[in-house]
């Protein structure tokens, strides 16, 4: 069955004429006429009662024009529905994040889309470090990245997002509490909570190189995959943890943040495969530099942004 039978039909039902079907149709109306008898022909009922003076819809014509008036609806829906897909207005956008970007780039960041792009769904994949977020983009079951460099994959592409400072995270009745500010050095004899070192975690190698910088090499007591797993061991009181700031965003009960004196920083940055030419991608890309959410402009192809972590 043509859909164009349909639309024929629908112009008839509504009208009660041939004549006025045809015009609004811009079609002549021996051919409607035609048309509309080969689709009863198809179906085997007559959907009008035809007169002199009045055309009708049948018992079977009006139960027909209620499903015709849904599928063409739905034809329409579909057709706007794939211009938006195409436009890049519409859709759903998988996002990686590290575990202490969920705290507040995520909600910077899902502000921004439902703001300026209310039709595209998010779907969110937290506590990835680095080199889950870069398998997950080369194996594209993630659009985007919110990850820190290096990025070690080749056809990865990356903009800063953000610099951060380090921070201590230490449970509420340790000696330092009452400290605004604490110094690396201080921290020689403490038991560390850190990132498990076969997951390469950037933060780590900033931890390190903060406290050999200092004269000492942290002392690794218990490995976490997860932020949220650090904070709570740092709850109970097992050791401090040196987290980038946005840990600050979602205060944990027991656990305090300082500052941290002599850290070395962590860089934020948003990544996606170089060769994704969604429209989606692109009009995020044009929503986060237009709301300046990238701090430095894009690297040159195959080099790292200056500064970042070695």
């Amino acid at each position: 069955m043509e859909l164009r039978y349909l639309r024929y039909f629908a112009a008839v039902a509504e009208t009660r004429h041939f004549g006025k079907a045809a015009e609004r149709l811009h079609m002549a109306q021996p051919p409607l006429s035609q048309a509309i008898r080969r689709l009863e022909t198809e179906l085997g009922v007559a959907l009008f009662t035809r007169t002199t003076r009045q055309v009708s819809l049948t018992s079977a014509g009006e139960v027909f024009r209620t499903d015709v008036e849904f599928i063409l609806k739905a034809v329409e829906e579909a057709v706007a529905r794939v211009g938006r897909f195409a436009s890049g207005v519409e859709g759903v956008l998988r996002v990686g994040l590290t575990g202490s970007a969920s705290y507040r780039q995520l909600p910077a960041l899902a502000r921004l889309v439902k703001r300026e792009l209310p039709d595209v769904m998010l779907e969110v994949h937290t506590e990835m470090l680095t080199p889950a977020q870069e398998l997950g983009l080369t194996e594209r079951r993630l659009d985007v990245g919110v990850l820190r460099p290096p990025i070690r994959r080749e056809g990865i592409t990356h903009r800063a997002l953000d610099d951060e400072p380090l921070v201590l995270a230490l449970p509420e009745e340790h000696w330092l509490s009452e400290a605004d500010t604490v110094h690396v050095e201080r921290l020689r004899d403490e038991n560390f909570i850190m990132y498990a070192a076969p997951l390469s975690s950037v933060v780590n190698e900033a931890v390190v190189r903060s406290c050999v910088a200092a004269g000492f090499h942290p002392r690794c007591a218990y490995e976490v995959t997860e932020t949220s797993a650090a904070l709570a061991l740092v709850a109970a009181g097992l050791g401090v943890a040196v987290l980038p700031d946005s840990i600050r965003s979602a205060p944990r009960e027991g656990v305090l943040c300082t500052s941290l004196e002599g850290a070395f920083p962590v860089r934020l940055a948003l990544a996606w495969r170089a060769d994704d030419e969604s429209p989606l991608l692109k009009n995020l890309l044009e929503i986060l530099e237009r709301n300046e959410m990238f701090v430095a402009p894009a690297p040159p192809d195959g080099h790292e942004i200056p500064g970042e972590s070695p």
